[in-house]
Parts: structure tokens; C-alpha cells; sequence
């Protein structure tokens, strides 16, 4: 009971709601212009990367002249880490509805296909993120709320294999948050070296198969759903 209580207070701490939001445009028009803005932003930080990155380029491919950029901006800086948050909520989508939604299919089936989202859009925003990568070392405001998304993503993570251990489909030994974090990163880390510095050489079909059968190994799911959770 103490360790159980002691992950589920973890948990719950690592509930802590994202930092308050700069405050957004409140027309319509003045919103389109933002989302313009971050995605012409997007574009150009992926091409010249942040360092070279001019906001006169970023302006233009948003059709908006360069002094109504800090109209909603303050700085590159700040449309950079808007760009960031958004690509960590594209990787990190909610994976309730993977794990373990109300569907027959099996744990390592759904954890199949979450490994496959992440990594397809890993592999899509492989040069962003590794300039996020870098950019984070250095610009504190940045690497906290990444660290903010980190925490909301090891908690979803965490409370799927709760339920799965309330069942009776994961080791109940396991610490819900450790594990999280630690098939997280394993999955995280193994994109890295594959999509991002060509360490590793493989399929995604390859690359899924692997990391789903490592991550259902760690957790002992089993191979299918037991009868007991049949239709």
C-alpha cells in the first residue's frame, strides 16, 4: 500500500497544469494571424534553423510586414518556443486512447500503434526537433516547459499502467512513474539515434516491431487479452 500510494502521489504531482499561455489575439482575424505566424515561423526555424532564422522571413511567409510580427511576438525567441510547444503536443499526443481505451484489442497492440504515431511524426519533424534539441540547452524558459511536457506525458503514461495493473495486465511491482519515463525515454532516445543521427538502420515496420515488443516485455503484458476481457 505505501508504494502504491507514494507512485499515485507522484502522479499527481506530475498533474501540474502547463504554465499560463501568453495572452492570445481575441478576434478571429487577429488568431489566423498568430497561427500564420507560428506555422511561416515553423517553416523557416526548420530551414535556417534558430540561430539564422531572420523574423523578416518569418513575416513574409505569413504575409504580415515585419512590425506586425511583434504585434504578437515579442521576440524570436518567443515564437520559437510556441513552434516547440506545439511539436511536443503533436509527439506527445494523449495516449489513453492507445493504451488502454475500451476496445478488445490487446495492450501490445495498442502500444504498437502509439510507437507507430510517435515515430511517424518523429520522422516528420526529425530537423525540428533536433533544433529544439539545441536551442533548449541554452534558453532556460524553453527547457522548462519542455521539462512541463515531459511530466504531463510520464503522467498518462503512468495512470495507463495503473489501470493496467489494477486489471491484472502489468507486473504490480513496477513503479508506475519510473516505468513511464523509462520506456518513454527509451523509445524517445532510440528515435533520436535512428531518425535524427543515422546511427541506427531500419523500417519503421522494423523500428515499431522492436520497440513495442521491448516495451511489452518490460511491462510482462501479456501476448493477448485474457479470455476474461473477451466480448
Amino acid at each position: 500500500m505505501g508504494r502504491r500510494a507514494s507512485a499515485d502521489a507522484r502522479i499527481a504531482k506530475a498533474t501540474a497544469g502547463k504554465a499560463g499561455a501568453a495572452d492570445r489575439p481575441r478576434s478571429r482575424k487577429g488568431a489566423e494571424t498568430r497561427a500564420r505566424l507560428v506555422e511561416a515561423a515553423k517553416a523557416v526555424f526548420e530551414t535556417d534553423g534558430f540561430l539564422d532564422a531572420r523574423i523578416t522571413d518569418i513575416a513574409e511567409g505569413a504575409g504580415v510586414s515585419h512590425g506586425s510580427f511583434y504585434h504578437y511576438f515579442d521576440s524570436k525567441e518567443q515564437v520559437f518556443r510556441e513552434v516547440a510547444d506545439a511539436l511536443d503536443d503533436r509527439l506527445n499526443a494523449p495516449l489513453s486512447d492507445v493504451i488502454f481505451p475500451s476496445s478488445h484489442a490487446s495492450p501490445r497492440e495498442r502500444i504498437s500503434e502509439g510507437n507507430r504515431q510517435f515515430l511517424v511524426s518523429y520522422q516528420r519533424d526529425a530537423r525540428l526537433i533536433s533544433e529544439v534539441e539545441q536551442v533548449s540547452r541554452y534558453d532556460h524558459d524553453l527547457m522548462a516547459e519542455r521539462r512541463q511536457h515531459l511530466q504531463t506525458y510520464g503522467k498518462q503514461l503512468a495512470a495507463s499502467i495503473v489501470e493496467m495493473q489494477r486489471v491484472g495486465l502489468v507486473d504490480r511491482e513496477l513503479d508506475p512513474v519510473l516505468a513511464s519515463h523509462a520506456v518513454g525515454a527509451m523509445v524517445t532516445r532510440f528515435a533520436d539515434l535512428w531518425l535524427t543521427q543515422g546511427i541506427v538502420e531500419c523500417t519503421l515496420d522494423e523500428a515499431v516491431d522492436q520497440l513495442s515488443r521491448l516495451v511489452g516485455n518490460a511491462l510482462q503484458l501479456p501476448e493477448a487479452l485474457p479470455e476474461r476481457f473477451g466480448s
